[in-house]
């Protein structure tokens, strides 16, 4: 007990530093490609609502790809994919071997592209369980059709969007472990260094499954939170 408590301590020969700051750098990949997430599948709903083939086509296709393809395999050609073409273009210019993508950009862009999938079809069934009274009041209000989204119709599709959302949130938190196989030192990755010199895997292991526990359970209590006032707003309302 006293060397496990000494091995995770914040002092002089311990991890705890270490072990935090790596779950520091999990959660800030986390939001950062939840955020883009939102934006591509914001972006995704958008076409697969459309009424014209070729957006609505393409947002298919975009879904249907990445939550087809394994996510690892959407990590790994994302980053050697980029860093080849990144490569040959510095070679046009004259540098020579082989240039990377940074890997913390690469994962959150990853994790944003394949979260956005999801988040697509999140977006879309919360706008299609608006009433369609709620258009008609806003035609009948006079609102433009950027006024109607912004005032009356993303409010009310936000409420029916969060649960989805805090789903497809911990999804999220559990896919940036991946993100260790290009290189990028968080949560998971620390933890397997931290195993490795030490030869203690359990201690380690569970200090960092302690650690996700940790960041989804606040970060989860957030999302009912406001599901639970959004709801509350529109019985009052």
């Amino acid at each position: 007990m006293t060397d496990t408590l000494h091995i995770l301590s914040l002092g002089k020969g311990g991890w705890g530093g270490a072990l935090l700051l790596a779950a520091g750098v999990t959660f800030a990949l986390s939001v950062l490609g939840f955020l883009l997430g939102a934006l591509f599948g914001a972006v995704a709903a958008g076409g697969r609502l459309s009424t014209r083939a070729l957006p609505s086509w393409v947002a298919k296709g975009y879904g249907t790809v990445f939550r087809g393809v394994p996510d690892l395999l959407t990590i790994y050609l994302l980053y050697y994919g980029g860093s080849i073409a990144l490569t040959e273009i510095g070679k046009f210019f004259g540098s020579a071997g082989f240039v990377g993508l940074p890997t913390f950009a690469t994962g959150a862009l990853a994790i944003g592209i394949i979260s956005g999938a999801y988040q697509a079809e999140v977006y879309r069934g919360a706008y299609l369980a608006v009433d369609l009274g709620q258009f008609e009041a806003s035609k009948a209000l006079g609102l433009s059709r950027f006024q109607s989204l912004r005032l009356v119709i993303v409010p009310q599709l936000m409420r029916h969007a969060l649960p989805g959302l805090g789903n497809v949130w911990q999804l999220v938190l559990k896919d940036s472990a991946l993100i260790s196989v290009i290189g990028l030192v968080e949560l998971m990755r620390q933890s397997q260094i931290g195993a490795g010199s030490m030869r203690e895997p359990f201690v380690f292991y569970v200090a960092a499954a302690t650690l996700y526990f940790l960041i989804a359970a606040v970060t989860g209590s957030v999302f009912r939170y406001g599901e639970a006032r959004a709801w509350r707003g529109m019985v009052h309302a």
